[in-house]
């Protein structure tokens, strides 16, 4: 339920933003929201409220399950090999630290209610509960690809492997969670969502580099913490960043509305002595 908490805290902030903004409560229904040309992201309540509401149901559940099971027996653990694991990811089976792990939470928790901080743009803030439901859809894509990953692969994390940690610890359910790392996934689909939303916003900002070199760089510390914690392969989260860098990214572009993309596209005749065609202009 504490997972929970970031999602409804974001979709109540929008809500309130958006009915602020507008005397007639009823126009601010997504359903009967007009899509306008000049609208920056095209939302269809009757496919995306749906999407949104299966993705997110879905991923509660599933973190319920991965982080639900059963613990694993002793003798299975004592079992396991570390010279089974392929060289590159074998190094990080020596790794383990609580406080490297408690960092990475730090990371993955303040992620989460991060795009609050989009509202504080007027322009994104007027769409607030488009860019709430957006969120909430790109979040829970990145949610199910994680926890239906846990639950099919069962890979051990590496601390399973390592001697000095106790057996208590390597026993517990949530030892198979190892593929692929969630923390970085979902820091990335956040913060990678962020810096997508608002270039998208302003499309003539300059250095928009920082925004996705921030994003990055959050989403590397998360990765890097997690190998050190001896939570995840060095292959974990190389495919959990780039889950949820192309998550966080993708769903958005896909919801680019067409027309407005259209409308900056000019076609002019070009008709010249001998030659006919026409010119094609972009407005940025």
């Amino acid at each position: 339920m504490i997972r929970l908490l970031p999602f409804i805290f974001f979709v109540l902030i929008c809500s309130m933003n958006s009915i602020a903004q507008q005397t007639d409560t009823v126009s601010m229904s997504i359903v009967k929201t007009p899509i306008t040309k000049n609208a920056v992201y095209k939302i269809n309540p009757w496919v995306d409220i749906p999407v949104t509401i299966v993705v997110d149901a879905f991923s509660f559940y599933g973190m319920s399950v991965i982080y639900g099971r059963d613990r694993v027996p002793e003798s299975e653990i004592l079992a396991l090999n570390k010279n089974d694991i392929n060289q590159f990811d074998r190094p990080v089976t020596n790794n383990y630290s609580e406080k490297a792990k408690e960092a990475s939470d730090l990371f993955f928790y303040s992620s989460m209610p991060l795009p609050l901080l989009l509202l504080i743009d007027k322009k994104i803030r007027k769409d607030g509960l488009n860019v709430g439901l957006l969120f909430l859809e790109t979040m829970g894509t990145t949610g199910v690809l994680y926890t239906s990953s846990a639950m099919i692969v069962n890979r051990f994390r590496p601390y399973a492997y390592n001697p000095d940690v106790p057996i208590g610890t390597r026993t517990g359910g949530g030892v198979k969670n190892s593929f692929f790392a969630g923390h970085p996934a979902l820091v990335a689909t956040s913060t990678f969502f962020m810096a997508k939303v608002y270039s998208d916003y302003h499309p003539n900002m300059k250095n928009k580099w920082i925004l996705y070199a921030i994003a990055g760089s959050a989403t590397t510390a998360t990765g890097l913490l997690r190998l050190k914690g001896g939570q995840h392969f060095k292959t974990d989260v190389i495919t959990g960043i780039a889950i949820g860098t192309m998550v966080g990214i993708l769903v958005p572009h896909l919801h680019k509305n067409k027309s407005m993309i259209a409308s900056k596209l000019s076609l002019l005749p070009n008709i010249k002595k001998g030659s006919t065609g026409f010119t094609a202009f972009y407005k940025l």
